[in-house]
């Protein structure tokens, strides 16, 4: 396998793709929805082009499948964004129409459950970006956060490299979309204590690959993960979402990569800060940041018998928590553990 090639970019003005291809949550929460079209149109000047199911709840796999592939194929279309993730992409993938995908490759934009799509396309050549959703950041209340904004703009329209930058404030505690009121106001955030290093001082320079936690097991399970000679020299990028797997079950997943072999590949591996908070599971700012420490304590555990020279950082704001920086999936990253710098090429 090539090591994936970056797509031409979109340029404002442009008509971008918005689907469904996991979970069809616009039909549910339209006014959330609503806000995000909005602000991609006014904020980022593009045009969002919605498909049959990008507003359907429970839309049978092909359909979805049918939808992106089209989304794909169209030429005018310059990019592809996810609306949300959801739960059962993985029942997507194997519908979609790799050769078109090979032939009109363009830039893609979800995480959580859309590490599928993500992984799927770096399989065939594409390199695409891990973040940006329509509901989750597009539609934050209150207003964008400015490093989310500024991170999706790069990543949207330039090619160069971006330095990634701790966040002074950060949240896992999202408003209700249940609630249309809540869209007035900002989420709670809890102030930043920068990112975490672990390793040896070097600089480490490759393409990404990972995504969300849970997903990439599923990925293993079902056989879909690339081999370890594509991945050897590459940087793990993973996060854990709003399920909230505790530390023993991140431990034994980040064990599990280490006996197929896939730890060991890996010179650097960047660990989003972990989602500590949801509506089931409401724990304090203390039992939050208690959660943080036990799963940084389960990773390293984990990856000490495969790879204990790994330089790692944690808490890079790349996942289920707010901001949300994007990070390009199969492109290139810099892990500068000399001067405690991460920079990405857009």
């Amino acid at each position: 396998m090539v090591s994936p090639s970056y797509p031409p970019k979109p340029r404002p003005g442009d008509r971008v793709a918005v689907v469904s291809p996991s979970a069809g949550l616009p039909a549910i929460f339209p006014h959330v929805y609503d806000l995000g079209l909005r602000r991609l149109r006014e904020e980022f000047g593009l045009e969002p082009v919605e498909y049959p199911t990008t507003r359907v709840m429970g839309a049978d796999p092909r359909d979805r499948a049918r939808d992106l592939t089209a989304a794909f194929a169209d030429p005018s279309i310059t990019a592809v964004l996810a609306t949300v993730g959801g739960d059962d992409l993985i029942t997507v993938t194997p519908h979609l129409d790799d050769d078109v995908l090979r032939a009109n490759p363009k830039p893609y934009f979800g995480y959580s459950d859309n590490t599928n799509v993500l992984n799927h396309l770096y399989r065939l050549g594409i390199v695409a970006y891990h973040g940006g959703s329509v509901l989750v950041h597009l539609g934050r209340p209150g207003a964008p956060h400015p490093l989310t904004f500024d991170s999706l703009r790069a990543a949207l329209f330039t090619t160069d490299w971006y330095d990634l930058k701790p966040a002074p404030e950060w949240g896992d505690r999202p408003n209700s979309w249940t609630e249309p009121e809540a869209l007035a106001y900002e989420p709670e955030m809890l102030p930043g204590e920068g990112w975490r290093w672990q390793g040896p001082a070097r600089t480490v320079r490759g393409r990404t690959w990972g995504g969300c936690l849970e997903i990439l097991h599923w990925l293993m399970a079902t056989d879909r993960v690339p081999g370890i000679d594509e991945l050897t020299g590459s940087v793990l990028v993973f996060e854990t979402s709003q399920e909230m797997p505790d530390a023993k079950e991140v431990f034994r997943i980040v064990r599990n990569m280490g006996e197929r072999g896939l730890l060991a590949a890996f010179p650097a591996v960047v660990v989003g800060r972990p989602k500590a908070w949801d509506f089931a599971t409401p724990l304090s700012v203390p039992e939050r940041l208690a959660w943080g420490e036990a799963q940084r304590e389960a990773i390293t555990r984990a990856l000490a018998p495969y790879n204990p020279d790994a330089v790692t950082v944690f808490d890079v704001d790349l996942g289920h928590t707010d901001p949300q920086l994007i990070i390009p999936y199969g492109g290139e990253i810099l892990v500068d553990a000399v001067e405690r710098r991460i920079a990405v090429r857009y």
